[in-house]
């Protein structure tokens, strides 16, 4: 059940990804964000009134909360008109806490491979963090691309594998994830950086002469 659930996490990230790159509609966007919202509350509760008490999968259903609180929290924000520092600072919590879920898949759960996808999570909410709750917006472009591609690496592409029952070795998928995203995230944010520095200087606005008598 939860794997159904990754499956639509990296759906909503794709059009959240989308949503900051200038290609998709603030309010034609929070739909799929209630969708998938909604689905990672309830998936959640379901796996652990059900886990019989098994620390293990309580541990694992635990963090969807933090992608199910999320996602409510942007379809509302956007319906609504809310200014984004809420679900900003919001963001700095989910990006410290998918630390701890790391270290816990590496530690106690034995999954190499999420260990790096939640370093993955806990680097793009920070993102989310910065962009949202600080107001940067010059790395909205970064932040978009970094969504949008971590849509299909940490989530679409991993339940599609997980579902048909291919996904194997996690141990050299975690290497594989490791050193692709420090090569495709550095090497993304410096040609965003380039194409900043490219960008054409606004025009001032036109002034008018004060008035002299």
């Amino acid at each position: 059940m939860a794997i159904v659930g990754l499956l639509y996490v990296g759906a909503v990230l794709f059009i959240n990804g989308l949503l900051l790159v200038g290609a998709v509609e603030g309010r034609a966007a929070a739909p799929i964000n209630l969708f998938v919202g909604g689905l990672q509350v309830v998936t959640p509760l379901y796996l652990i009134f059900t886990s019989g008490g098994d620390p293990a999968v309580i541990l694992a259903a635990s963090g969807l909360f933090l992608f199910g609180f999320t996602y409510l929290y942007v379809g509302i924000g956007l319906l609504a008109g809310l200014d984004t520092t809420g679900v900003g600072w919001f963001s700095l919590f989910v990006a410290i806490t998918a630390l701890g879920y790391s270290v816990a898949n590496f530690k106690l759960l034995g999954d190499p491979a999420f260990g790096v996808i939640w370093l993955y999570w806990a680097f793009l909410w920070a993102l989310f963090f910065v962009v949202l709750g600080l107001k940067r917006d010059s790395l909205t472009n970064y932040t978009g691309w970094v969504t949008i591609i971590e849509a299909w690496v940490t989530a679409a592409i991993p339940a599609m594998l997980l579902l048909t029952g291919v996904w194997r070795n996690p141990t050299a998928i975690a290497i594989g994830l490791a050193i692709g995203g420090v090569v495709v995230f550095g090497g993304l944010y410096l040609l965003d950086r380039r194409r900043v520095r490219r960008a054409p200087a606004p025009t001032p606005a036109p002034t008018v002469p004060a008035a002299t008598g």
